[in-house]
C-alpha cells in the first residue's frame, strides 16, 4: 500500500477535496505573507499561547508560579492524564470515541488494589492482570464497534457503565487506605532520575511510543488512513477492523496504567476515581489537534494540550479563584478547541 491510496483524517467531517475553497484551494486568493502567517498561527498558535501563559501567571505569581518544584508539580500532575489522552489518540485518530476509559481506570485501580492487599499477590503479577482485562475489554469494545457495527459513542457509554458495576462487585465498594507494599507505592512515589517523579518518566516513555507508532510505522499510518476514509482504506488493503479493536485495546491499558500510577500515588483506593479525567483527557486531545498538524490529532499536539491544561488549572488555583471558576475555563477552553480544530483544518 502507498501513502497516497487513501487520505489524511481531520477532525470532524470528511476532507474536503484537493483545491476546494474550505482546505485551502482559495489560498493563492490570499497575498503570499498573510497565508504564511496564517498557517504558523494556526501549527504553532497553541504553543505561543502556552508561552504567554507562562509568563503572565510567572508576572502574577513570580515567587510561587516560575519554580522549579512548581514545574515539576505540574509534570507529575499532567502524568496520569496524559497517559489516557495519548492513548485516546490513537482512537481518535480513526474517527472512534471511548467513553469508557475512565471507568476502566477505576476497574484496574480496584482490581489491582483487591489483588494486592485481599490476595497478596504480587503487584507485578496483579498489574499483569489488569492489563489483561484491559485488553479483554478492549477487544470486546473493539468487536462490537468494528465488526457488528455498533456506534462507539453508544457502545462505550454503555460499557462504561458495565465496567463500573464489574469494580464495584470486585471491591465491594470498599475505600482501602492500607496494605500496600513500598514496593508498589513507590513506583509513583519515587523519583528514580534527576529528582523527577517516576511518573513523569513513565508518561513521557508511553508518549514516546505511541509517538513512533503513529508517526513512525505503518500501523500508525493506517491508522490515520482509517480515519481519512475507513472504505477506502479496505480497498487497499488495511486490516480495518483489526486495527480499531488495536485502538480501544491501547485506551484501556493507558487507562490501567493511570489508574495504577493515582493508586501507587496515593497507597489508597477510592471507588469509581475515573469520571474526573475524562473531560481533561478529551480537552487535551482536541486541544492538541489545534497544534502542529491543525485540525489532525496528534501525539505532539497531545502532550502540549495536556500541560496547557495543567498548567493553567495550576495558575488559576494560585490565583485563589473559585474552583467553578476553573471549570467554567477548562470547559470553554475544550470548545475552543474543537472551533480551533476546525478552523485549521479548512486552513491547512
Amino acid at each position: 500500500m502507498t501513502e497516497h491510496a487513501v487520505a489524511p483524517p481531520t477532525v470532524g467531517d470528511q476532507p474536503a477535496a484537493a483545491g476546494s475553497p474550505g482546505r485551502g484551494g482559495g489560498a493563492s486568493s490570499r497575498p503570499p505573507g498573510l497565508a504564511l502567517a496564517q498557517r504558523i498561527l494556526f501549527r504553532y498558535g497553541l504553543v505561543v499561547a502556552y508561552i504567554v501563559m507562562l509568563v503572565i501567571f510567572s508576572a502574577l505569581k513570580p515567587h510561587v508560579f516560575p519554580t522549579g518544584e512548581n514545574a515539576k508539580a505540574i509534570l507529575e500532575e499532567c502524568a496520569p492524564t496524559g497517559i489516557m489522552a495519548i492513548g485516546l489518540t490513537a482512537v481518535l485518530v480513526m474517527n472512534d470515541f471511548d467513553l469508557s476509559f475512565a471507568s476502566m481506570l477505576g476497574l484496574g485501580s480496584g482490581l489491582v488494589t483487591v489483588l494486592i492487599v485481599s490476595h497478596h499477590v504480587g503487584w507485578v503479577l496483579a498489574v499483569i492482570i489488569a492489563l489483561l482485562v484491559a485488553v479483554a475489554f478492549g477487544c470486546l469494545n473493539g468487536f462490537l464497534i468494528a465488526v457488528l457495527g455498533g456506534s462507539s459513542f453508544i457502545i462505550t457509554l454503555a460499557m462504561g457503565t458495565v465496567l463500573t458495576g464489574v469494580e464495584f462487585a470486585v471491591t465491594h465498594e470498599a475505600d482501602v487506605f492500607t496494605g500496600f507494599p513500598k514496593s508498589f507505592t513507590s513506583i509513583a512515589q519515587g523519583s528514580a532520575i534527576l529528582g523527577i517523579n517516576n511518573q513523569v518518566w513513565i508518561a513521557a516513555v508511553v508518549a514516546i511510543l505511541a509517538w513512533i507508532m503513529l508517526e513512525k510505522t505503518e500501523i500508525g499510518r493506517f491508522m490515520y488512513a482509517i480515519g481519512g476514509n475507513p472504505e477506502a482504506a479496505r480497498l487497499a488493503g488495511v486490516r480495518v477492523r483489526t486495527l480499531r479493536i488495536l485502538g480501544f485495546v491501547l485506551i484501556g491499558m493507558a487507562a490501567v496504567v493511570a489508574g495504577v500510577l493515582l493508586t501507587s500515588l496515593g497507597g489508597s483506593y477510592t471507588p469509581n476515581p475515573g469520571p474526573p479525567y475524562l473531560l481533561p483527557a478529551y480537552a487535551a486531545v482536541f486541544l492538541g489537534a489545534a497544534a502542529f498538524r491543525p485540525g489532525q490529532f496528534n501525539v505532539l499536539g497531545t502532550v502540549v494540550g495536556i500541560l496547557f491544561l495543567e498548567t493553567i488549572q495550576t495558575g488559576l488555583t494560585m490565583l485563589d479563584l473559585a474552583t467553578w471558576i476553573i471549570n467554567v475555563v477548562q470547559g470553554a477552553i475544550l470548545i475552543t478547541a474543537v472551533l480551533l480544530s476546525r478552523l485549521g483544518e479548512k486552513m491547512a
